[in-house]
């Protein structure tokens, strides 16, 4: 990531963990890192911080002026059970939060030449065995929907003399850094009680990605002048429910995983972790066929190096 060293980079919605880490990276290799978030993160970084509602313009959009490059991660958590105002809320912060960007880079002098987008490797839907790629399908549902909005929303707002980098991200494990360690945090707490067996028939497919990765390919998105379009920002080996969940319990030393029948799920999953139980009874096998082409190369292309690394 030497390539950053002197750029000026605006990540939005940069409060989660995938946002400080991505900002502590960024700011190791030279860069000076401006975040968008509704509260000021944790930690002790020497990032600068501006307030936004991730709706409306305001001071903040200053800051985009000049800036090499401008990151969008924001986006309401999936982790929900979802209710008509969940699903209200998970569709708006994308749609919303891309648009106000784009109508706040109208109005600056010099706005960032390059745009790097988060998106979702949902957009595939649940297709049971099925690997799917940049060229393949999109599916139907809630999930794809938002999908589809988002980037819509993206592609009707990115200015006409910008870069523009879309990454259909998978589930991004990472460490804890006081914001939430995302969805792996959770996982890693049923492993450790002896919960983290089969779900369902285990065969759904867990595309995955470490977070070291993702970060990477954020900044060669950010300074490959011929990266363009669409990503699938997953490694290239998803394995299914239960052999992540296996390999899981080796990374934590728990020899114990107790399976959960659909049934079971669908019932916890709503009253006790107060979630969405079809986030872990379907999935999907995603990998890219345009990563290979951009000549980027995964650290962690195997999910046992992968996960003994973030739980050393």
């Amino acid at each position: 990531m030497s390539d950053l060293f002197g750029k000026r980079i605006v990540i939005a919605g940069g409060s989660g963990f995938l946002g400080l880490a991505m900002a502590e990276s960024f700011i190791s290799a030279g860069a000076s890192v401006s975040l968008l978030s509704r509260s000021v993160p944790k930690g002790d970084g020497v990032w600068s911080h501006h307030v936004w509602d991730a709706r409306t313009i305001g001071p903040w959009t200053d800051v985009l002026d000049n800036a090499d490059a401008v990151v969008n991660l924001v986006g309401r958590t999936v982790n929900c059970i979802k209710t008509p105002d969940h699903q209200d809320e998970i569709l708006r912060s994308r749609v919303e939060s891309t648009q106000v960007l784009g109508a706040a880079m109208r109005n600056v002098t010099s706005p960032p030449p390059v745009w790097v987008q988060m998106s979702t490797a949902h957009l595939y839907g649940d297709p049971p065995s099925l690997v799917c790629s940049e060229s393949s399908a999109e599916g139907i549902g809630f999930a794809p929907t938002i999908a589809r909005a988002w980037e819509a929303a993206f592609a009707e707002n990115l200015l006409p003399k910008q870069r523009g980098v879309v990454m259909r991200t998978s589930f991004v494990i990472g460490r804890d850094r006081g914001a939430g360690g995302g969805a792996l945090a959770t996982l890693g707490m049923l492993a450790r009680v002896g919960l983290g067996g089969r779900v369902g028939s285990g065969t759904q497919g867990m595309s995955w990605i470490h977070e070291a990765d993702l970060i990477r390919l954020f900044a060669k998105a950010i300074t490959d002048n011929t990266m363009s379009g669409a990503y699938i920002a997953s490694s290239p080996n998803p394995v299914s429910q239960v052999e992540f969940m296996r390999t899981l319990r080796q990374a934590i030393k728990m020899p114990i995983g107790l399976p959960a029948y659909e049934w079971m799920v669908r019932i916890g999953a709503r009253l006790i972790l107060r979630t969405d139980p079809e986030l872990a009874l379907y999935g999907r096998y995603v990998v890219s066929e345009r990563l290979a082409s951009a000549g980027f190369e995964f650290q962690y292309p195997k999910l046992e190096p992968a996960l003994c690394d973030l739980y050393e």
